[in-house]
Order: structure tokens, then C-alpha cells, then sequence
């Protein structure tokens, strides 16, 4: 009897998805770090990019009564991230897509944890469709030449904060 056995690594199903960062959970209380740096309150429109299992807008949504978009490459994460479940249907809306074909323009948070080549890429395009005194939040990685207003640790972990400036400041980053 011949068996044949398929082994996919992480790369190769990275490689099949195209995705542009690897699933690595958020620790909860990074969650709760992101969400009280970014003084998420019920009036908020929290994005999630490559939001793997959708803990940081489920929490946003629990939590803060936020409402919650998902957007993940990844077909399983949004699979796992059962809103329903949750019981934030009302909430948190998931969608399969492309960060980078995603609009921005009515989060009032944005949440990352990308690598930094990905926050890089994505500057230029939060810097256009966010709104002024909009927030982004990244969990690990920092962007370049745009400072953040804020930088905290959690347990070792640093997550960093950024409001987007008005357009007139824009053109000095």
C-alpha cells in the first residue's frame, strides 16, 4: 500500500494566498492595550488588517460598544472569527480582501500587527484615506519616518500609536 503524504508549510500557504504577513495571535492583553491607547469609545469605526481570529474588533465591539471591520486575506481566519459566535453580529462586519485594496476612509481606528515592509506600504495610503485626528495602533512595528505620538509596552511587547495629522502636515512627513 503506497500513502502519500502532502505536507503544506506556512510559506507555501502564504505563497498559494499571496498574504503579506504571517498569523500570529495577539495576546490579550496587547488587545486591551491597543484599544485603551487608541481611547476606543462607542462612536468608533475600528479596522482591523490581517485580523486573524478578530479578537482586537470583537473586543472593541464587547467592550466599548465600537462597531468592528475584519479584513483578512485569509479565507479560514475569517472562517474562525464567527462573529455570531461571539455574539457581536451586530458589530463586526468581516470581510475577505486585500489590505491594500481596502478602504480606510471611515475608520476612526485602525488597528495593525503586519510587519514593517507592510506598515511601510501602507503608510502613504492611511495618510491619504484616513481622516485627521483618526488613530492607527500597531502591535509590534513601528513606521518609519512617522514618529508615534505614543509608544507603550506590555509584557515585553510595544505597541505604537499614530493620529493622522491634518493634510497640510502630511506634506512635512
Amino acid at each position: 500500500m503506497l500513502v502519500l503524504v502532502f505536507t503544506v508549510t506556512f510559506t507555501q500557504l502564504n505563497a498559494q494566498l499571496n498574504l503579506d504577513v504571517p498569523y500570529v495571535s495577539t495576546p490579550m492583553d496587547v488587545v486591551e492595550a491597543i484599544l485603551d491607547l487608541a481611547k476606543v469609545s462607542k462612536n468608533d469605526v475600528v479596522y482591523d488588517l490581517e485580523c486573524g481570529d478578530g479578537r482586537i474588533v470583537v473586543t472593541a465591539a464587547k467592550k466599548y460598544g465600537a462597531f468592528g471591520i475584519r479584513v483578512d486575506l485569509n479565507p479560514e481566519r475569517i472562517e474562525e472569527a464567527n462573529a455570531k459566535e461571539k455574539g457581536v453580529e451586530n458589530k463586526v462586519k468581516f470581510y475577505e480582501g486585500n489590505l491594500f485594496d481596502f478602504d480606510f476612509s471611515k475608520a476612526s481606528v485602525l488597528t495593525l500587527y503586519l510587519l514593517p515592509d507592510v506598515n511601510l506600504q501602507l503608510m502613504p495610503k492611511i495618510l491619504k484615506e484616513m481622516k485627521p485626528r483618526s488613530r492607527v495602533v500597531s502591535h509590534a512595528f513601528d513606521m518609519g519616518e512617522w514618529k508615534p505620538d505614543k509608544q507603550i509596552w506590555v509584557d515585553g511587547r510595544t505597541v505604537y500609536l499614530w493620529t493622522v495629522p491634518s493634510k497640510k502636515k502630511i506634506e512635512k512627513l
